[in-house]
């Protein structure tokens, strides 16, 4: 059961993460272009990416939870890192980008806010700082995995090793 809780929880961590690092590379393509472009996007973005995030982020959350339960020592110190850094994410994005967003579904194409420019900055910061701290979970996760598989080969007897 701890193998397949592992496997999830890398599967939805690496999911949202790089779903994150996607839009990141999208956001960072649109600084180019005037206040009409951008709010046409996000308003395109604003649409069903939240979905995507919670359908990704959730579960990623709390399989890495589940799993910190299931493991022990130096094992649960790493994925209880990972959760930390899920955490972050998740304060993130309730805090700085959500009432962002909320604000941005209101935008009109053709007359963007005067501000839109450092309401576009301030979001796209915080989802730069999301998005590393994402990608760190993910990469602790990994991290964590291989060091299982280390051990369980290290206990393997020398002969099966050749």
């Amino acid at each position: 059961m701890t193998r397949f809780v592992r496997s999830v929880s890398l599967l939805f961590s690496g999911l949202f993460a790089g779903f994150l690092l996607a839009v990141l590379v999208l956001e960072n393509s649109l600084r180019g272009f005037n206040g009409t472009v951008y709010t046409q996007v996000r308003l395109v973005e604003l649409d069903s990416l939240d979905k995507l995030a919670s359908a990704t982020l959730i579960p990623a959350m709390i399989t890495a939870v589940v799993l910190a339960f299931r493991v022990k020592g130096i094992d649960r110190q790493i994925v209880l890192s990972a959760v930390a850094l899920l955490v972050v994410v998740f304060v993130t994005t309730f805090v700085i980008n959500l009432p962002i967003n909320s604000d941005q579904t209101s935008w009109s194409v053709q007359n963007p806010p005067s501000d839109w420019s450092s309401v576009r900055d301030r979001w796209q910061l915080a989802h730069a700082v999301r998005t590393v701290v994402a990608l760190l979970a993910f990469g602790v996760l990994i991290v964590g995995s291989q060091r299982r598989q280390i051990k369980a080969v290290s206990k393997v007897p020398a002969e099966v090793h050749g």
